[in-house]
């Protein structure tokens, strides 16, 4: 019995090590031009004392620390036309699935980090910092990699999500951005995507993210009109494989603006 323990137990360490070993070949492969990952944040807040502390936390301690680790291009939000008082909303970007999972280690050990954040990451329960934080992890879409930071001028940013029925029409849909070519109509319409993610941790999954950006809402207006009426897309979106009564059961658009230190 005792030699056919240590087996199983040889066995099991070995396919654990192999498994390891994928990973980590996966992570130094994202690390050299892979695919990204992204976290998305976003933050519920109960009044403007909240917004402050956040909005201080990430200018002050967090995106100086991150950019340090090599996060770069962090964007923070707020929404454009609030109802009431503004959700947060936060972009980071992970170069591969090994940065992800030892920021938070990395963090807990840079000194700067923990006093300039010191307000935020201290707050006490009589005064918190947010009310909750809703958080999701996203993987960069093949043909679109990397986030690709817009211009730093005066924008607004939409910011979608498609939920799927199954995994399935999630897996088709985005076959139709990738192979079929959606993200391609979106660059020559000139909507400067920021990035498209599938989400693998997170709420309301299955589902995919995207973040696109205008000028104004005129221009956003303007651009939908002009997608909706393109001819490519129109053969793309008449194709029976490609409906989105199949493929999508729920589209949440929130429209955002920069905070004025948003790397974004």
């Amino acid at each position: 019995m005792k030699r056919r323990s240590f087996v199983k137990t040889s066995l099991l360490t070995a396919a654990a090590g192999a498994a390891m070993s994928q990973i980590s070949s996966a992570a130094e492969s994202s690390a050299k031009g892979g695919a990204q990952f992204y976290e998305l944040r976003t933050y519920l807040l109960k009044n403007e004392q909240q917004q402050k502390l956040v909005e201080a936390y990430f200018k002050d301690a967090a995106i100086p620390a991150l950019n340090r680790l090599g996060n770069k291009n962090i964007g923070v939000f707020t929404e454009l036309k609030p109802a009431g008082q503004t959700n947060m909303y936060v972009l980071i970007p992970y170069n591969s699935w090994t940065d992800y999972i030892t920021v938070q280690d990395k963090l807990a050990a840079d000194k700067a980090y923990l006093e300039a954040g010191e307000a935020y990451l201290n707050a006490p329960a009589t005064a918190p910092a947010y009310d909750r934080i809703d958080s999701s992890l996203l993987k960069a879409f093949a043909h679109m990699p990397q986030l690709q930071a817009p211009q730093q001028k005066p924008r607004i940013f939409e910011l979608r999500r498609y939920e799927h029925a199954s995994e399935s029409a999630g897996k088709k849909k985005l076959e139709m951005f990738n192979d079929a070519g959606e993200i391609n109509i979106f660059k020559r319409l000139g909507f400067d995507p920021v990035f498209f993610g599938e989400t693998l941790i997170g709420e309301l999954r299955p589902n995919l993210i995207y973040m696109i950006t205008f000028d104004d809402m005129e221009a956003h207006n303007s651009h939908w009109k002009a997608f909706g009426s393109d001819p490519e897309w129109k053969k793309l979106s008449g194709m029976p494989e490609y409906a989105d009564a199949k493929l999508v059961s729920h589209i949440t658009s929130t429209m955002l603006k920069p905070t004025a230190f948003s790397q974004i």
